[in-house]
């Protein structure tokens, strides 16, 4: 394909986001990640890290079937900083990326521990411990 210019629709790269191994990727050392750069020049991002990470929290909030409101609200982050975060204007931290992925992973379990328990007292004050 050297030498050809391919257009990436956002279906293209929400279905490269979608087939991504996580796992795999998360486990790669920058090391790892030049090595293999090196050794298949065509296989070197085609994204940016910021559209790449921005297409994971779109993805993480599809997977779970909720509108950006709802997301927003089950799981206690500004509505504001998930759009920004989908649209790729503002980047989540590394905790908020861990959180997300926690989110992917065990929703319920996440749901569950967000749930105001009754006569919680900081709870009620709207205040997590």
């Amino acid at each position: 394909m050297a030498g050809k210019h391919v257009r990436v629709t956002p279906e293209i790269a929400e279905q490269a986001v979608r087939e991504i191994d996580w796992a795999r990727i998360d486990a790669m050392t920058d090391e790892d990640i030049e090595r293999q750069a090196a050794e298949n020049p065509e296989a070197a991002l085609i994204m940016a890290p910021a559209a790449i990470r921005a297409a994971r929290v779109r993805h993480a909030r599809r997977l779970s079937g909720l509108t950006q409101e709802e997301f927003s609200a089950r799981f206690r982050i500004p509505l504001g900083t998930l759009r920004d975060w989908e649209q790729g204007r503002r980047e989540p931290d590394a905790a908020a990326l861990a959180y997300l992925r926690v989110i992917e992973r065990e929703p319920e379990a996440v749901a569950r521990a967000l749930a105001p328990s009754v006569g919680h007292a900081s709870e009620r004050d709207g205040v997590l411990s």
